[in-house]
């Protein structure tokens, strides 16, 4: 539960902080000099919310009774679930066939390299482990 509320809280603040980067280079580049406080509010939210439950989803992959592979998936299905239900209510996606089809393909292009790399860096960090371990 411990891990869960710290996790949850950097989060959260690690979303605000891409909302206030959004929104200062939305400002600066895009030219606007006055913003829709509505606007402001419900995209904000939704950094806020995609921050916390993609840094609280990875705790599936700190349950050992699971497989790597079925941490994987309760992982995708719980993040492609949250994200697409938040991008298609706050309207960051259409809601067509298209936007839905290209936005998935992207997500699930993204995850794939995220996941190879945080695979490949554990097992290194693993094998480095073992060598301190072999060496004591």
């Amino acid at each position: 539960m411990k891990t869960f509320l710290f996790r949850s809280v950097i989060g959260i603040f690690f979303g605000a902080f891409l909302a206030v980067v959004a929104t200062n280079s939305f400002v600066y580049f895009g030219g606007q000099d006055v913003l829709d406080g509505q606007l402001f509010l419900k995209n904000s939210l939704g950094f806020i919310f995609c921050g916390w439950f993609f840094t609280v989803s990875p705790l599936y992959f700190e349950y050992t009774r699971l497989k790597l592979s079925q941490q994987t998936a309760l992982h995708f299905i719980t993040v492609v679930v949250l994200y697409f239900t938040l991008a298609f209510g706050i309207g960051w996606i259409e809601f067509t066939v298209r936007s839905f089809s290209l936005a998935l393909s992207l997500f699930i292009l993204c995850y794939i390299l995220f996941w190879i790399v945080f695979y490949l860096y554990f097992r290194h960090q693993a094998k480095k482990l073992n060598a301190q371990l072999q060496e004591l």
